[in-house]
């Protein structure tokens, strides 16, 4: 029951943080800058290293293709035009949890720190 419990925590939290800005990454609007992201990729970062000008940090995965294996993930940008599906998995207290985020184009927060698995790219509204 407690692991149940965990999880839906965790879920919630999840759910009600918004996953990325719905702007484009263009946009002057957004929370924080791209900083080292190139245009055209999606970038995570381990760890919140953001000054004004945004992620200055070396990320720990950039990519515009389809791609998986196990990177630490604190928080990402979408810096392309498309909406990105991010296969995540944290360890809590010896639970495993995991779950699935759409990251629309621009930056946004995993709220802990994690891991994540997959990214692949949605065609769908998210």
């Amino acid at each position: 029951m407690k692991s149940i419990a965990v999880a839906a925590s965790v879920a919630a939290v999840l759910a009600t943080a918004p996953a990325a800005s719905a702007a484009t990454p263009q946009a002057s609007d957004e929370a924080w800058p791209p900083g080292n992201c190139p245009q055209g990729m999606f970038c995570i970062w381990p760890n919140w290293d953001h000054p004004a000008e945004g992620p200055t940090a070396t990320p720990s995965l950039m990519t515009s293709s389809e791609w998986s294996g196990n990177v630490a993930a604190f928080n990402f940008y979408n810096r392309t035009s498309r909406n990105a599906e991010i296969t995540w998995s944290y360890n809590y207290l010896g639970t495993p949890l995991s779950g699935v985020i759409c990251a629309r184009p621009g930056g946004g927060d995993l709220y802990v720190p994690m891991f994540v698995t997959k990214v692949s790219w949605q065609t769908r509204t998210c």
